[in-house]
C-alpha cells in the first residue's frame, strides 16, 4: 500500500500531546513496517526529524503556513485531496481529528477526544463552529474510526452513532529508562497544556497552602503555553506563590525526561480526558502519580496512582508527598502498568485498520 499520512495539523510545540502522538507512532510504525510506502503530507512549519528516516517514509512538505488556522483548513480540504491523488495513495490516514471531506481514496481518521461536545465551555466562541463542523464532517466521510479510549468510542456513539476502534496511546521507551536514575528534588510536576479543562488554576489553588505548609516545595507546570495561561500566571501571582510556580512552556524532550527524573511527585488535575499520556509516562518513570479520578485516566492508571476528585486536590498533594508506604508502592506499580501500554502495538493495530479500509468494497 502506499499510505498517505495528514500532518498538516503538526505544528511543533502548537498542538499539545497529539506532537507526541504523531511523532512516537511514526517512529513505531518505521520500526514495524518496511513493506508499505508512506507519504508524510507535511506544512512549512515542520522541522527536521518528524518523518523517520526509513527508505519506505517520504515526505511531501506543502508550501502551507499551518500557523495560520484558517489558511490550514482550506488547504486540508482543497490541495490535500488533490496532493493524495497525484501521489497515488491508496488510504489516506488524518491522525489529528480533521480529514477532507472529498477524497479519491478511503481514509481514517483518528479522534482523540469529543471535548467539543462534551465541554463546549471550554472553547473559545470562535473556535468551536470549527470543531463541530469539521469533526462531524471527518465522522461521516471517513471509512473507518479511531478512538484512542473506550471512552472517545462512547462518545463518538452518542454524538455522531460512528463506530470506532479502540486503539490506546502509549509511554515512548525512553521513560522506563528513569525509573533506575530517579533523583528526586522538592518539587511537584504537571506536565500539561494551559488549557481551562486542564484544572491547572485547581492545582495551583491547592497548591498555595500546601507550600504554605511545606515552603521546600515548589511547582513546576511544564507543556504547551494555552490559551489559558494568562489567567493561571495571574492567578500565581494573586496567591503569592510566584516564586515557588515556574512556568516554562513546551520543551525539549531531553528537557522534559530531566524533570521526570528529578520530580519528586507528579499530579495531573485535569477535568475531561480522551486519554492522558503525561500520567501513563509518570508512572513508565517510576514516579509517585496522582491524577483525577475521572475516565479514562482510571482506566488506563488501574491501580498504579493514586486518584482524587477534581474539585479537591489538597488531600493528595499530602499523601503523595509524604505517605512512604503509598509512594513505594505506586513506584513499583507504575512501570509494570504501563508496560502494558506499547507504541509498537498501537502502530501495528492502526496498520491493520488501515488495511482493513483500504482493502474495504
Amino acid at each position: 500500500m502506499r499510505i498517505g499520512v495528514n500532518a498538516l495539523y503538526f505544528l511543533p510545540g502548537g498542538v499539545g500531546g497529539t506532537e507526541i502522538y504523531l511523532r512516537s507512532l511514526l517512529k513505531a510504525l518505521a520500526q514495524i513496517d518496511s513493506t508499505n510506502e508512506y507519504v508524510v503530507f507535511t506544512n512549512r512549519e515542520t522541522k527536521r526529524g518528524l518523518v523517520p528516516e526509513a527508505a519506505n517514509f517520504n515526505e511531501r512538505r506543502q508550501l502551507l503556513p499551518a500557523v495560520f488556522r484558517p489558511v490550514r483548513i482550506l488547504w486540508e480540504q482543497s490541495i490535500l485531496p488533490i496532493a493524495a491523488s497525484i501521489s497515488g495513495i491508496d488510504v489516506l490516514f488524518n491522525p489529528g481529528f480533521t480529514a477532507p471531506v472529498v477524497s479519491s481514496c478511503p481514509q481514517v481518521t483518528v479522534f482523540h477526544d469529543l471535548q467539543h461536545k462534551r465541554h463546549p465551555e471550554y472553547f473559545r466562541w470562535f473556535d468551536l463552529p470549527f470543531w463541530n463542523l469539521l469533526l462531524r464532517a471527518s465522522a461521516r466521510v471517513s471509512r473507518q474510526l479511531i478512538s484512542v479510549s473506550e471512552a472517545t468510542q462512547r462518545d463518538l456513539l452518542l454524538y455522531y452513532e460512528a463506530d470506532s476502534t479502540v486503539i490506546p496511546l502509549a509511554a515512548d521507551p525512553e521513560f522506563f529508562d528513569i525509573a533506575a536514575l530517579r533523583a528526586p528534588e522538592p518539587f511537584l510536576l504537571c506536565v500539561s497544556t494551559l488549557h481551562p479543562h486542564k484544572n491547572i488554576d485547581g492545582l495551583v489553588k491547592a497548591f498555595a497552602p500546601f507550600r504554605q505548609e511545606h515552603p521546600e516545595f515548589s511547582l513546576v507546570l511544564a507543556g504547551m503555553k494555552g490559551f489559558y495561561t494568562r489567567q493561571i500566571e495571574a492567578l500565581v501571582q494573586a496567591l503569592g506563590i510566584g516564586n515557588a510556580v515556574r512556568i516554562p512552556g513546551w520543551m525539549e524532550r531531553s528537557d522534559l525526561l530531566d524533570l521526570y527524573r528529578r520530580c519528586h511527585a507528579f499530579v495531573y488535575p485535569s477535568r475531561f480526558e480522551g486519554f492522558g499520556i503525561p500520567p501513563l509516562e509518570a508512572m513508565a518513570a517510576g514516579m509517585p502519580t496522582a491524577c483525577s479520578g475521572i475516565a479514562p485516566l482510571t482506566v488506563i492508571a488501574d491501580d498504579a496512582a493514586l486518584f482524587f476528585p477534581p474539585d479537591n486536590i489538597g488531600p493528595a498533594l499530602e499523601r503523595i508527598c509524604y505517605d512512604r508506604e503509598l509512594r513505594t508502592r505506586l513506584m513499583a506499580a507504575g512501570p509494570e502498568r504501563a508496560r502494558q501500554f506499547s507504541w509498537e502495538r498501537t502502530a501495528a493495530e492502526r496498520l491493520a485498520v488501515l488495511r482493513s479500509a483500504a482493502r474495504r468494497l
